[in-house]
Parts: C-alpha cells; structure tokens; sequence
C-alpha cells in the first residue's frame, strides 16, 4: 500500500511541532461506520534505540490473518512527550508500504485526539494513509476521565480543556480499561465499537495483539 510523504522526518523539537500543527487541520472527525480489513500498528523496542514494527491486517469477520509485515529500524526521533510518534513513524511507514492490501481501518497501540496538541500517533498515521485510524492506549496520556463502570463496555469520556477527546473503555469485566480516542476519518462511537467488537477475549483488541507478538517474534 502507499502512504504519502507529506513532511520531512524533523531533527528538532520545533520542526516536530510545527509538522504535528500543521497536519493536525488535515484530521477529519468522520468516516466510515463499518470496516473490512482491520489493521493493528505495534512496536517493539529491543534496547533504547533498536526496534521493530508490524503491522497486521485480520479479516474483521473472522479475525483471522491476511498479512502482515515487519520493519527493523532505529528511533528516529528522542523521546519528549508529546512526540513520541516520531520515534517510531519511518519505521511503521515501511512496514505499511509492503502490504499488498489496504486495509480500511488502522488500529494504533497509542494515541489519537487524547493528545497535548491533539494531534497523536493514530492521527499522523491516519493522514499520512488517508485511512480510518484509532488510538487505544494502555495508560491514559492527557485530560481527566472517571473509572468508568466494571461491565465489559462500559466507558467514561477522557476531558481536555473542556472538550471530550477519548474514552476510558472497558474491554473486559473486571480488568483494567483502556484509552481510546479517534485518530482520523473516524468518530468517537465507532472508534468505541470497533474497539469492542475486535477485543472479544482479551483487553487489547485482537489486531494490535497480535501486531505486539509479531514485533516481539518477527522470525
């Protein structure tokens, strides 16, 4: 699949910034409600700076596995919050680019809009792809929620300044919830039930799952 080189890698925190604000009025709060093939981005860190990304595309039906990819690379970027997709972009990109599939929705291990310029992973990759995409996060990253309700589907909104930007979603009874947040082409309910529908045993949604095992054994 393509995916369009729509800046320059930054070396600075400034250049980073700036490439997040200037594509963050490309995101679109809407998409499609149904997907086909599903994708789930993850990426492996084997020390501080040597990693591996996958991706893996499930039949959204069946959940079973139409392809997948890896790429080996270093981080591309240092770690300050708030950036930390650059670390990990070039080397997702080139792990999208030798999918002979599109998939119609991108699945992140991170962020979307729940994000301090609102402008996280699943949003970058969303319109670098042009693809519906998605942030489920292990860890809340910004804005305040409550614990949202011990029932499998039960959700709380994730509040920045005043704006709902995510929800603490509980994928399992009695575990702990996980954070999601709309990345691009995609609104906050079907970014919720996507999130439902692909998490049937689990706490993490089946694609990223099976993305992180791949990352962790890509032999």
């Amino acid at each position: 699949m393509r995916v369009d080189q729509l800046h320059p890698w930054p070396t600075t925190v400034a250049e980073a910034e700036a490439i997040q604000d200037r594509l963050r009025l490309h995101v679109e709060p809407a998409g499609p409600r149904a997907f086909t093939l599903v994708a789930g981005l993850d990426v492996h860190y084997r020390d501080d700076e040597r990693l591996t990304a996958a991706v893996v595309v499930l039949d959204a039906a069946t959940l079973s596995v139409v392809e997948q990819a890896t790429a080996h690379g270093r981080a591309a970027f240092p770690y300050v919050p708030g950036l930390f997709a650059f670390r990990e972009l070039p080397a997702l990109v080139e792990a999208l680019e030798q999918l002979t599939v599109t998939p119609d929705l991108l699945v992140c291990d991170g962020h979307g809009l729940a994000h301090p310029r609102g402008f996280g992973l699943a949003c970058h990759l969303g319109v670098l792809t042009g693809l519906p995409a998605l942030g489920v996060g292990k860890t809340p990253f910004v804005g305040t929620h409550a614990t949202p309700g011990p029932e499998r589907g039960a959700w709380t909104p994730i509040v920045l300044d005043g704006s709902t930007v995510g929800r603490a979603l509980r994928t399992q009874d009695g575990i702990k919830p996980v954070y999601v947040s709309p990345g691009h082409r995609i609104d906050l309910e079907t970014a919720t039930d996507q999130v439902v529908r692909l998490t049937p045993r689990h706490r993490l949604p089946e694609p990223v799952r099976r993305a992180d095992h791949l990352a962790r054994h890509p032999d």
